[in-house]
């Protein structure tokens, strides 16, 4: 069985690979200019622009977020043991929508406000945002020992940073739009530096991730018995955390709010193949990448030459998914149980 499941872990990664290259060519090609932008990309100077500046930016940085907010996920998933753990549980999102409230609410009102948009742009407050939200989550907590506590006080962080958004909406009408295209998810924003600054936080993370996947493991077997294994909790835990902040809060800051792909990505991975935490770490970053490009590119396609928010088509089809899962699971109880 052992030998079966790790054939199975082999065969996903290189059909996750093979999937990801395959969108990533399909992505310079999906646009308002259709396929004729690659068409012509040695004979106009201009198709090459779109697709070198534009899509392929943007196509890539599409996969690095998808990979980043289910690694986020996997992790989350180990590590409160709750399979319906999402990397948005400790906080983050409402903190990085805040810091992104905030940054248009300063652009606005003062010279001062302007220099430090300057400095960080709106993509470094809704990061702080994050990374400061985590942080209040850990304090309320009183440390990472307390799984539950922890988890409490993020639900809690949650709701009071997203009511503080909503009262500066409220208090400035003006961000409104934009706050709600932040909620919705867009990769249209997504450029070369971008990429780059997910890419290194995805390898960065995913390499801590892989080393602290023991302790994940022997969680799984309950806390006391992970204890027993003669491995320190506390740290690891921290570390885990850690992890959880820098993948979503890089992820957030870069594409806004999208739903589900870091919930989905690991149950689908988890359907496939039950491996341990280090692998199953670098395959639900791989199946979040994957979901969450094709689901760009057919917001890109569905409305051509306009385009759906990625979020609302990545919340409708993971809600389905997640609805569909557990008519399944209560199918299967039912039968177990008659």
């Amino acid at each position: 069985m052992h030998t079966e499941m790790q054939r199975r872990s082999a065969w996903l990664g290189m059909g996750l690979l093979l999937t990801s290259a395959a969108l990533l060519v399909l992505g310079m090609g999906v646009g308002s200019t259709g396929l004729d932008s690659l068409q012509g990309l040695r004979a106009d100077p201009i198709a090459w622009q779109i697709v070198w500046e534009i899509r392929l930016p943007r196509t890539l940085g599409a996969w690095l977020a998808g990979a980043l907010l289910a690694l986020a996920g996997a992790v989350a998933q180990g590590l409160f043991r709750n399979p319906l753990a999402d990397p948005y549980l400790l906080g983050s999102a409402s903190g990085a929508a805040l810091g992104g409230a905030l940054a248009m609410v300063m652009a606005g009102t003062s010279a001062m406000g302007m220099a430090w948009l300057g400095r960080l742009g709106m993509t470094g407050m809704a990061f702080v945002g994050a990374a400061l939200a985590v942080l209040l989550t850990l304090l309320l907590a009183q440390g990472v020992q307390n799984t539950l506590r922890l988890l409490l006080a993020g639900v809690v962080v949650g709701v009071v940073l997203g009511a503080v958004r909503d009262m500066l909406e409220l208090a400035y009408p003006d961000i409104l739009q934009s706050m709600k295209a932040f909620g919705l998810g867009s990769t249209v924003f997504v450029g070369w530096e971008s990429c780059l600054l997910m890419a290194v936080a995805l390898l960065a993370c995913a390499l801590v991730a892989w080393v602290l996947a023991r302790v994940l493991d022997g969680l799984t077997l309950g806390e006391a018995t992970a204890a027993s294994l003669g491995l320190p909790l506390a740290p690891m835990r921290a570390g885990l955390i850690a992890v959880m902040a820098l993948a979503t809060g890089t992820a957030v800051a870069q594409t806004g709010l999208i739903a589900f792909v870091g919930l989905a990505a690991p149950h689908l991975v988890r359907g496939i193949c039950r491996v341990a935490h280090g692998r199953s770490i670098w395959l639900s970053a791989g199946m979040g990448g994957v979901l969450l490009l094709a689901a760009d590119i057919l917001a890109r396609w569905m409305v051509a030459p306009q385009e759906l928010p990625v979020g609302v088509l990545t919340a409708l089809l993971g809600g389905s998914y997640l609805l569909w899962l557990m008519h399944q699971r209560n199918q299967r109880k039912g039968k177990e149980a008659g």
